[in-house]
């Protein structure tokens, strides 16, 4: 089993293989060997994000220093790896502390972890944009430091592999995920490289000296190194937003990209409609017409996965273009995003999101959460009740987008008097049928630089029919194509480790074997 890690990850194993995992003599002494080896790595990974910053390089729509960036995307990978066998120890905890110099405790990781929902997507679409400084660091200084991008690669492999071991034993499920996230983001770097070198332009649309990457998942953009008490979470003065990058995408494009969506047909005839008004409304404005007022709040129902995520974030863009929104930008929150657990803090907690807002679309998941145990100790009325308020207070500057299943949302918009009036437009977001789900998988390989044989894409289909007629309790539409897609990889993975020998085109191909054993529950 060593072998294989060594011929999955490629990194140097000589600290783990000397050592005796037995917690109760010689876990400090792991840790210090550890911490003597990777310290020297993780300073120079800073370092270079120092000189990198200098150069003018920075994530995009970060508001952190590079090496503020680089610090909280390597704790948010240690708590990924820490939480992907679903038990966060003493001793995982006690090495992120070591290795970060941090002090956290094992029970505010664990709340972290629930609260902020770190999931695999989410810590790929994160150390991508580190990723991708390096590499474009690389690229510009003619790899004067060496493979800069290997480094960090590599030092994320080490960190890994001690989580993989913690317990003296090779975890499956820890396995599979340090697995997987490797192996997307060792092929982006390729992909990445090969595609300057072939067309001397990056794979991103443009290149500035802000580095271009997917949007970090809402409400893990900022680290939160101690827990905050009810005194300083009153006292805490909200940080301004920042100013949005300009959108060079035209509103035609933005239109085109909502329309290519795979199915939601009747999504984006309703909203296509809506778009009409506007620009219709637009012209009456501009020539002096009388206006009538226009409400843009809404509400997406539908089943799991049914993308109304990325619905919201296309509006918010069409509505800047428009000139309805100043910024365009959209703010993703739950109900942990609003509701406090103390008295009081729950309408200052909300506020601060709204004002955070304004000029956007403010995006609320699973918004029934918020009322569906209404009572007397309930804070979630109370932000429904300040969500209603600052919805007629920034009527001509904000929309505010709820969400959640179909059943749920209408006893959500029964709960509160004010809300149906508000929220008039209901959008209904229908299932995916099996064609589009293995059109939408085909999708994410092209997008992750594989490609399918005839016989794996038939296979796909295959699996789709079945999952959409068995309709089971977990059925998730689109993000049961991202969890096939990793389950996928992982299987390809597992399959080129047995290789003497992998070619270019091993590492890009998903074959049946790939595919056809492929379970979800």
């Amino acid at each position: 089993m060593l072998c294989l890690r060594r011929q999955i990850f490629s990194l140097p194993l000589a600290f783990s293989g000397e050592i005796c995992y037995n917690r109760d003599i010689t876990a400090r002494k792991v840790l210090n060997a550890l911490n003597a080896s990777v310290k020297d790595t993780l300073r120079y990974i800073y370092n270079l994000c120092d000189e990198y910053e200098g150069q003018g390089l920075q994530v995009k729509n970060s508001n952190m220093s590079l090496r503020d960036y680089a610090q909280f995307s390597i704790m948010k990978f240690m708590f990924y790896m820490a939480d992907s066998d679903h038990t966060i120890s003493d001793y995982e905890v006690d090495l992120i502390n070591r290795t970060l110099g941090f002090s956290m405790t094992t029970d505010y990781v664990q709340r972290f972890v629930r609260e902020h929902r770190i999931s695999a997507d989410a810590i790929f679409d994160t150390m991508l944009s580190l990723l991708t400084v390096f590499i474009v660091a690389d690229i510009q200084n003619e790899a004067r430091h060496g493979s800069t991008a290997l480094t960090l690669l590599e030092f994320l492999d080490r960190m890994g592999l001690e989580f993989i071991t913690s317990d003296g034993r090779c975890d499956d499920s820890q396995t599979r995920a340090m697995a997987l996230l490797m192996l997307r983001l060792k092929n982006y770097r390729t992909a990445y490289l090969r595609s300057w070198k072939k067309l001397g332009r990056p794979l991103a649309p443009a290149l500035d000296r802000s580095i271009e990457s997917r949007p970090p998942v809402s409400g893990m953009d900022k680290p939160a190194p101690v827990p905050v008490s009810p005194q300083t979470e009153q006292a805490e003065e909200a940080k301004p937003e920042p100013e949005p990058e300009e959108d060079t995408a035209t509103l035609e494009e933005l239109l085109q990209e909502l329309n290519d969506l795979t199915g939601l047909t009747k999504v984006k005839e309703d909203l296509n409609s809506l778009i009409n008004l506007l620009k219709v409304h637009k012209m009456r404005a501009d020539r002096g017409l009388p206006q009538t007022e226009v409400s843009l709040h809404m509400v997406f129902s539908g089943n799991p996965g049914t993308g109304k995520t990325t619905v919201a974030r296309m509006m918010s863009r069409i509505y800047r273009k428009l000139g309805v929104l100043d910024k365009g930008h959209l703010i993703e929150v739950d109900r942990s995003g609003l509701v406090s657990g103390y008295v009081g803090q729950t309408a200052i907690k909300t506020k601060k999101v709204i004002d955070s807002a304004i000029g956007g679309v403010l995006f609320i998941d699973e918004a029934y959460s918020l009322t569906a145990a209404s009572g007397s100790n309930d804070f979630g009325t109370e932000a429904v009740n300040t969500l209603l308020k600052g919805m007629e207070d920034h009527r001509d500057d904000l929309v505010v987008i709820v969400a959640g299943y179909p059943e749920l949302m209408q006893d959500f918009l029964d709960s509160n008097p004010g809300l149906r009036s508000r929220f008039n437009k209901q959008i209904l977001f229908e299932d995916y049928t099996p064609e589009e789900l293995a059109d939408i998988f085909s999708g994410i390989c092209g997008k992750s630089f594989y490609e399918q044989t005839e016989e794996a894409a038939a296979c796909v289909l295959e699996f789709f029919k079945r999952r959409t007629e068995q309709k089971l309790p977990g059925f998730a539409n689109g993000r049961d194509v991202r969890n096939f897609f990793e389950k996928a990889l992982t299987n390809q993975a597992n399959r080129l480790a047995t290789l003497s020998e992998v070619t270019d085109k091993d590492l890009v191909t998903i074959t049946l074997d790939d595919v056809k054993d492929v379970e979800l529950f």
